[in-house]
C-alpha cells in the first residue's frame, strides 16, 4: 500500500483517523501499531515478521546494552553483535544476489540461488533500529523498556516504506506524550496534499516522460532529447522523494508527531556540498553521525578524512541499490566533495550567482544518469549524447513534440522545486484579510481534487523506481 493510492486516501487513512480518536490516549499507540504493521503486511504479508523479529532483536540489545557497564569491552561486544545482526538482514535480503553474481564472475564459478525478494523500506527500518541501539549505547536517548512504544517506533507507517530516516531521540517523548489540536492536524492535511500533488501531478507525469526516453538507445536520440530525458528525470526524482517526505511529515502531524525535515529545495544550491545538505537530509545526517564521525571525520589527518568521505560515499551509493552503478554514484559524489574541499569550493564562492547554479545542475543531471541507468555502458553512451559526442544530432522531431507538449509541466516542475511558491503562499498567509485565507483554502481543495482525478484516471501510477 502506497500513500498515493486510491485504497489508502479512501479506505486504509479515514479509518485509521477515526478510530485514532474516538479511543482513549491510552490505547492510541497500539492502535497506531497495529494499523502500521497491517499496513506493511498488506503487500508482502510474510515480511511483517521480519520486521517483528528485528523489533525484538533491537529491543533486546538496547536492553542488555543500558544494563553493562559504560565503556566496557562486553557492552562493545554486545553493540557489534547487534549492528553485525541488523547488517546481515539487510545484507541477505538486498545484497545476497548481488554479492554472488559477483562472486560467480570474479571467480567463474555458477553458484544459484533463488532470487531472494527485496522487503519494501527495510533500509529505512532497519537503520532506524540501529540508531536507537546505538543511541542507547552512547548515552544519547534513554531505553525503551515497552517493547510496544519501540515497536511503533520502528514500524510507524508515515515514515515506513520510504523514510524520512527518524532518529528515537528526535520523537522518544512524543511516543509517550504528543500534542494533538485542531490547527496542528489541518497543518498535516495542508502538508500532505502538497506531498500527494507533487506525487502525483508533477513526479509521475514528468516520470512518463524520462521513462519513454530512458527506454531508447542513447545513439539513437539526439541531444535535445536526451537532455529532455535527464531534466524529466532529475524533476521526477525530487518530487518523488520530497513528496513522500511531504506526505509522511503531514500524517505525522495529523497523529501529532514532528518528523524532522528531510528536503530542502536542493536545486537551488550552489555547491554540491550544499546540495548534500539539502537533499535527502535525515540519510546525510544518519551517515554523517553513525559512520564518517565514529571513522574520525574531519578531526583525523587529510589522507584519513579523504578516505573517510570516499568509504561513507561507497556505502552511502550501495545503500541505494545493489548495483556497481550505485556505487559509481556514490563515488563520483566523494570526488566531487573531496575536490570542493580541496580548493574548488572557495573558487565558487568567488563565481557568479548563475554559474554556481548551473554548475550544481549540470553535475547532479550527469550523476543521475548513473543513478537512473541499469549498467555502465548506457550510463556513458547516454553522457556522450548529452555533449553531443554521438547521437543523431543537436535536435529532433521528438524533442520539439516534448517541448511543445509539456512545456508547461516542466515550467510548473522547476518553478515548484524553488522556494518562490512557498514564499509566496506564506506571504499570503500572514495576511489578516479572511477572504484570502479562503482562496488558499479553496485552492488546496482545488489541487487535492485535481489529484484525485489523475489517480482514478491513470493507469501509471507507480511508486517510485527502486525499493529500498
Amino acid at each position: 500500500m502506497v500513500f498515493s493510492s486510491l485504497i489508502f486516501l479512501f479506505v486504509f487513512l479515514p479509518i485509521v483517523i477515526f478510530t485514532y480518536f474516538i479511543v482513549g490516549k491510552r490505547f492510541r499507540n497500539i492502535l497506531l501499531l497495529l494499523f502500521s504493521l497491517f499496513f506493511y503486511a498488506w503487500g508482502e504479508p510474510k515480511y511483517v515478521l521480519l520486521m517483528i523479529f528485528s523489533i525484538i532483536m533491537n529491543y533486546l540489545f538496547g536492553l542488555i546494552v543500558d544494563k553493562l557497564e559504560s565503556k566496557s569491552a562486553l557492552k562493545k561486544a554486545v553493540l557489534v553483535l547487534a549492528i553485525i545482526g541488523n547488517l546481515l538482514i539487510i545484507g541477505y535480503y538486498k545484497y545476497i544476489n548481488f554479492i554472488v553474481d559477483n562472486i560467480n564472475q570474479l571467480l567463474g564459478l555458477s553458484i544459484h540461488i533463488e532470487e531472494v525478494p527485496l522487503p519494501i523500506g527495510i533500509s529505512f527500518f532497519t537503520f532506524q533500529a540501529l540508531s536507537y541501539v546505538i543511541d542507547v549505547y552512547r548515552k544519547d536517548s534513554h531505553v525503551q523498556k515497552n517493547p510496544f512504544d519501540l515497536a511503533l517506533y520502528i514500524s510507524l507507517f508515515p515514515q515506513l516504506v520510504a523514510g524520512p530516516i527518524v532518529r528515537y531521540n528526535d520523537i522518544a517523548n512524543q511516543i509517550k506524550e504528543r500534542i494533538i489540536n485542531s490547527q496542528k492536524f489541518a497543518e498535516g492535511i495542508r502538508r500532505f496534499i502538497i506531498g500527494l500533488a507533487k506525487k502525483v501531478l508533477i513526479a509521475n507525469q514528468v516520470g512518463f516522460i524520462a521513462d519513454q526516453i530512458f527506454s531508447m538507445d542513447p545513439q539513437e536520440i539526439s541531444t535535445s532529447l536526451a537532455w529532455i530525458g535527464i531534466i524529466s528525470y532529475t524533476l521526477q526524482i525530487y518530487f518523488d522523494f520530497s513528496g513522500y517526505s511531504d506526505m509522511a511529515i503531514g500524517l505525522g502531524k495529523m497523529f501529532g508527531f514532528e518528523f524532522l525535515e528531510n528536503f530542502n529545495y536542493p536545486y537551488i544550491s550552489r555547491s554540491i556540498t550544499e546540495f548534500w545538505r539539502r537533499w535527502h537530509i535525515s540519510l546525510s545526517t544518519w551517515f554523517r553521525d553513525y559512520l564518517y564521525i565514529p571513522l574520525g571525520g574531519n578531526r583525523v589527518t587529510k589522507l584519513k578524512h579523504y578516505r573517510n568521505i570516499f568509504v561513507v560515499w561507497a556505502l552511502t551509493g550501495l545503500w541505494h541499490g545493489a548495483s556497481w552503478t550505485f556505487v559509481a554514484w556514490g563515488l563520483y559524489y566523494g570526488i566531487l566533495l573531496t575536490i570542493e574541499k580541496l580548493g574548488l569550493g572557495n573558487l565558487l564562492k568567488r563565481t557568479w550567482a548563475p554559474i554556481q547554479h548551473l554548475y550544481v545542475l549540470v553535475i547532479v543531471m550527469i550523476g543521475w544518469v548513473f543513478f537512473r541507468a541499469d549498467n555502465f555502458s548506457y550510463s556513458l553512451n547516454y553522457i556522450k549524447t548529452l555533449f553531443g559526442i554521438h547521437g543523431q544530432g543537436l535536435i529532433d522531431r521528438q524533442a520539439l513534440y516534448y517541448v511543445h507538449d509539456y512545456g508547461l509541466l516542466f515550467s510548473i516542475a522547476i518553478l515548484c522545486s524553488t522556494p518562490i511558491i512557498n514564499k509566496l503562499i506564506m506571504a499570503i498567509e500572514k495576511s489578516t484579510n479572511k477572504i484570502i485565507h479562503s482562496l488558499i483554502r479553496i485552492l488546496y481543495i482545488v489541487l487535492l481534487i485535481l489529484t484525485i482525478i489523475y489517480l482514478v484516471n491513470s493507469t501509471y501510477n507507480p511508486f517510485i523506481y527502486f525499493r529500498f
